[in-house]
């Protein structure tokens, strides 16, 4: 049985230069839940621990199926309030706005095949057997970002205001206007990996 993996049938998807560009991103579907707080806290891991139990479920279920599949990237959307903070640009507010006042969504990309009725069946069987009762609020998320502008940024989380000011630069040089969510890819594994070599995949959408 072949398994599929999306990160070499997307393959452009994964895929940035250290300079920003500009793509077009495809619809596709996620596992999602969404949260509040510093990503370094207990609550983040605790919905992190939720995610990936259900992504494993999903992925036992289907394999069991005969559509086995490889978990792809994990993923995350970050916003803030901006009518409390409306000052501050996004290039800024990683290092203005108090990490507990974060809230995102964290994801990670589906096959087309994965179906509500599964997620929700698998979500509830992992609250159970797991006693992970944030598994409950996993669901499946269907985004399309379209028209983006992003960069792969190399080093640590704190040093990204670098790179999301070079993003901005290049938005307002092409008259492009923010027009989404702040978006990132986490192309390494963030517990294994020293942060001088992390690699992190910004994205902005834009119109």
């Amino acid at each position: 049985m072949e398994k599929l993996d999306l990160g070499k049938q997307y393959k452009a998807y994964y895929i940035a230069t250290t300079t920003p560009a500009l793509v077009e991103i495809e619809a596709a579907k996620y596992l999602s839940i969404v949260g509040k707080g510093d990503p370094s806290g207990e609550e983040y891991a605790a919905t992190l621990q939720a995610l990936y139990a259900t992504a494993y479920g999903v992925k036992f279920w289907y394999k069991a199926q005969k559509q086995d599949f490889v978990v792809a990237k994990l993923e995350g959307l970050w916003w803030f309030d901006e009518a409390k903070y409306k000052d501050i640009p996004m290039a800024d507010s990683p290092t203005q706005i108090p990490r507990s006042e974060w809230h995102f969504r964290m994801l990670i990309r589906m096959p087309e095949y994965v179906t509500i009725k599964a997620v929700q069946q698998i979500a509830e069987e992992v609250t159970a057997k797991k006693q992970i009762a944030l598994a409950r609020q996993v669901e499946l998320y269907e985004m399309q970002e379209g028209k983006c502008v992003q960069m792969l940024h190399i080093g640590p989380f704190d040093k990204e205001p670098e790179s999301l000011q070079q993003i901005m630069q290049f938005s307002e040089a092409h008259q492009l206007q923010r027009n989404g969510l702040h978006h990132e890819i986490y192309l390494s594994d963030f517990r294994k990996t020293v942060p001088e070599k992390l690699k992190t995949i910004l994205r902005e959408p834009v119109k």
